[in-house]
């Protein structure tokens, strides 16, 4: 047994004591073929879209109408998408569908070795801005909402930071987006001072899941080698507890690897070095600009989270372009934000309000038709007396620019789109 081998090994050991506890039970016959069979991720869907290992699925209709703008959920890369659909009263995909949202998923896939190299790049700029497009082109619309999760999360704000002309609302759960001391343990663990990235990523190539499963369990490993299994002890007269359990050990053993070199950017950039809060990343040779993100945001962070925590995602609304940021903190963890009673009970409905809200087709005189303008600038071209597009095309570049303190360039580019617009 080596160090890096027997947190699991003690994992193992414990699901083992645990499956002999509820053979031993007088409901063991029954609960022991519920574990075995429980069924995640049943929200009816189809795969719209194939790239690579990535399937985009979209999911059916549950209601007769549906609002304006689709959303579009990003999941991070490490783990299973299914755990926002885990099962029908915990699935954030049926809360959207039966608030009226049209809703699609992004299913990375597992990488191959083939896919070592692959970039936080190409996941953003190509796989993301793929999937974006066949919704967009489904949809009829320029913008979409965004909804990214997790790492899916942190991709999501790099995105929108680079396309902002087509995302419509930009929603962040659990986001990994700054880290100055506020990052909690894995922020510790992958200090520059300790650890090297570029090690682990040469040494395996695509990073296995089982290298994730041990850090994860290490953070919290009473709770995960013994705690749970005393708890589905305690609960085996109770059939529900026994298949949420099962479902969610179930996710947690479907890990994902990742790709090296994604692997190796994503702790130096965005951990180790903070580029992304201090707006200094790149990817390629694009900037990602945070004061492009100028449409709506919300923030869904978590109390008790010890792998995002909350402090290493609200700071993030300070540095970016948008005027209109909102922050929803609940009281439960990381996971909990999405298969938590108390979440979709009072977190979810609120989430779809504030999508709701923000979802109607924009009328065709709005400023927001100009690329590039979301509400944000939308706001201070109105408070310029600039209310519509053929006001706008009207307008002299120079003075504008220097009323609403945008750059000139970007101001006349919006000016000339105007123009072709009321032409």
């Amino acid at each position: 047994m080596t160090p890096f081998t027997a947190p699991l090994d003690f994992q193992r050991r414990a699901w083992e004591a645990a499956t002999e506890a509820v053979e031993r039970s007088t409901v063991a016959p029954d609960r022991t073929e519920r574990m075995a069979e429980v069924e995640v991720g049943t929200t009816p869907s189809e795969v719209v879209y194939r790239e690579n290992k990535l399937e985009l699925l979209h999911y059916e209709s549950q209601t007769e109408e549906q609002y304006d703008v689709p959303i579009l959920i990003v999941y991070a890369l490490i783990n299973r998408p299914y755990i926002l659909d885990l099962q029908p009263d915990r699935s954030v995909v049926q809360r959207l569908l039966e608030h009226g949202f049209d809703v699609y998923l992004i299913d990375w896939g597992e990488p191959s070795t083939l896919d070592r190299r692959l970039t936080l790049e190409d996941y953003v700029d190509r796989y993301i801005d793929n999937c974006v497009d066949v919704v967009r082109e489904r949809s009829g619309l320029d913008e979409i909402n965004v909804l990214g999760y997790c790492m899916g999360g942190t991709m999501s704000a790099m995105y929108a930071a680079l396309h902002p002309e087509k995302v419509r609302n930009l929603g962040l759960m659990a986001a990994s987006l700054c880290f100055d001391d506020t990052g909690g343990v894995l922020e510790l663990w992958g200090d520059d001072e300790y650890y090297s990235p570029e090690t682990v990523a040469d040494t395996f190539g695509v990073v296995p899941s089982e290298f994730f499963d041990v850090g994860f369990a290490l953070m919290d490993p009473v709770e995960n080698t013994v705690t749970k299994y005393a708890r589905l002890y305690d609960n085996l007269e109770n059939e529900d507890f026994v298949e949420n359990f099962a479902r969610m050990e179930r996710w947690l053993s479907d890990g994902i690897a990742m790709a090296g070199d994604t692997y190796q950017q994503f702790l130096e950039d965005i951990y180790q070095d903070n580029k992304l809060y201090h707006n200094e990343l790149y990817l390629g040779d694009q900037h990602v600009d945070l004061t492009n993100i100028d449409m709506p945001v919300l923030q869904i962070v978590a109390e008790y989270d010890h792998l995002v925590p909350a402090d290493a995602s609200k700071p993030f609304n300070e540095v970016i372009g948008s005027d209109d940021t909102t922050v929803f903190e609940e009281q439960t963890g990381h996971i909990g934000l999405s298969v938590s009673s108390r979440s979709h009970k009072d977190l979810w409905p609120r989430v779809c309000d504030w999508f709701e809200a923000r979802s109607d087709v924009i009328p065709m005189e709005d400023l927001q038709l100009i690329e590039g303008i979301g509400p944000a600038y939308a706001e201070r071209l109105r408070n310029a007396g600039i209310e519509t597009v053929g006001a706008l095309a009207a307008a002299d570049g120079e003075t504008l620019a220097a009323e609403i303190e945008v750059p000139e360039s970007r101001v006349v580019e919006w000016i000339q789109h105007a123009i072709d617009l009321a032409d």
